[in-house]
């Protein structure tokens, strides 16, 4: 098995974050990784508009989806990679998970919740602190949020409620 490479599997996320953008969705992928095996323990991408639902971060779908597949709402120990810095919802839920490590692309000046905005695990009330390191391949995730962006205001369709946020 090869060596865990942070930079392999924001790879993977941000083919999932190309994924979420091909289908209209806000371009943010998400990997969480058992870091003992290096295994991939579950997947998501950004999904609100396709499900109708708000909190369909493609952090949360990942989280759903590995609850399940490991059969327990405790994540303990796992790595979550994710295009872009989570934002205040994603991190609350990443807490409650105990997932161990965060591991973002690009930071999110004006949404996110970890380095920047709420810093929900540096509140006295956040009762699971995970290791975070933002950064890794930051200009990969970041120039494929502008490109979306970019496009969809070149298109003249109705912009994205978030749309602004890079």
């Amino acid at each position: 098995m090869p060596p865990l490479s942070d930079t392999n599997f924001m790879r993977r996320a941000l083919d999932l974050a190309q994924a979420a953008a091909d289908s209209g969705e806000t371009p943010v992928g998400c990997v969480i990784v058992d870091p003992s095996t290096g295994a991939i323990v579950a997947e998501g991408g950004n999904r609100p508009i396709a499900s109708h639902d708000p909190s369909a971060h493609a952090e949360i779908t990942a989280i759903r989806a590995a609850g399940q597949a490991l059969n327990n709402y405790r994540l303990t120990g796992l790595t979550l990679y994710v295009t872009l810095e989570p934002c205040a919802m994603c991190a609350g839920a990443i807490s409650h998970a105990r997932i161990g490590r965060v591991v973002w692309g690009a930071d999110d000046p004006k949404g996110g919740g970890v380095a920047h905005g709420a810093r929900v695990f540096e509140q006295p009330t956040c009762h699971w602190r995970p290791e975070v390191q933002g950064g890794v391949l930051a200009e990969q995730s970041a120039d494929l949020l502008k490109a979306f962006f970019r496009a969809r205001r070149a298109g003249g369709r109705r912009q994205a409620p978030d749309a602004d946020r890079l």
